[in-house]
């Protein structure tokens, strides 16, 4: 089983304090084992901080286009990734769902295009808070999988890391209980076990996002189908940030 734990900065930090934040964690990871760490980077460091990153660190963007090259002012495409060094993107994160009018479709496209490149896709899905209450977390969880990635050659399936992150819990302070997330991941390795068959489904990463944090970390973690963690905020303090990946009991066995 391969287990991740990954940072997303979303828009935040400078280009020196993400070379500060990378040499703090140098040090550290040369004494990591078991545990794939990588983070999600704004766009205009990816280059400068891809081939600086130190050994076992895995530089990510946090979107990419779904167009390949052309004119398409503003877009960067994933063989520009693959070119700066860059490991892999999200894809389907809320925030881009939601305010970037990313939709299924354009999500899907982003998965092709990344696959294409033989580059890493992070799809996120998650229900919010009304859909959760109405009975249709599962629904709305099934439909953006299948639109995302279960419809795609199970030779590239491998390429693919699902994050799970309810969107009431993300940045909100408010975390889904351990078993609430672990119930749900269930049914996600369960999805992928139908579509792929179940020793492929069970290679696939799954991860947990939406306020994890050194506090709650180690319980997520520990769930039978929960092999990391998409942190947000935690992420930002290389410190914090290695009490979330200590937390998960890869390291600690």
């Amino acid at each position: 089983m391969r287990n991740v734990v990954a940072g997303n900065w979303k828009s935040n930090k400078l280009l020196h304090e993400a070379r500060e934040w990378m040499a703090v964690m140098e040090g550290w990871l040369q004494n990591n084992r078991g545990v794939d760490v990588m983070v999600a980077m704004p766009a205009p460091y990816l280059a400068a901080c891809a081939t600086d990153a130190p050994l076992g660190l895995h530089v990510l963007a946090q979107n990419v286009s779904a167009e390949s090259f052309g004119a398409h002012t503003g877009e960067f495409t994933a063989d520009m990734l693959k070119s700066s060094g860059v490991s892999g993107a999200i894809v389907g994160h809320s925030e881009r769902r939601s305010r970037f009018g990313d939709s299924d479709s354009v999500v899907a496209a982003k998965v092709d295009a990344l696959m294409a490149a033989d580059l890493t896709a992070v799809f996120c899905c998650g229900e919010t808070l009304q859909q959760r209450e109405s009975g249709r977390a599962e629904d709305i969880v099934l439909k953006q999988l299948q639109a995302g990635i279960l419809r795609i050659p199970v030779d590239q399936i491998t390429q693919i890391i699902v994050a799970y992150e309810p969107v009431w819990a993300i940045g909100t302070g408010v975390t889904a209980t351990s078993d609430e997330a672990q119930e749900m991941h269930a049914s996600i390795r369960g999805w992928l076990s139908e579509a792929f068959g179940a020793e492929v489904a069970a290679r696939i990463p799954l991860l947990y996002g939406g306020s994890c944090n050194p506090s709650n970390a180690s319980e997520l973690f520990a769930q039978k189908d929960i092999n990391g963690g998409l942190i947000g905020g935690a992420s930002l303090d290389p410190k914090s940030f290695q009490s979330v990946i200590q937390g998960h009991p890869a390291l600690n066995s």
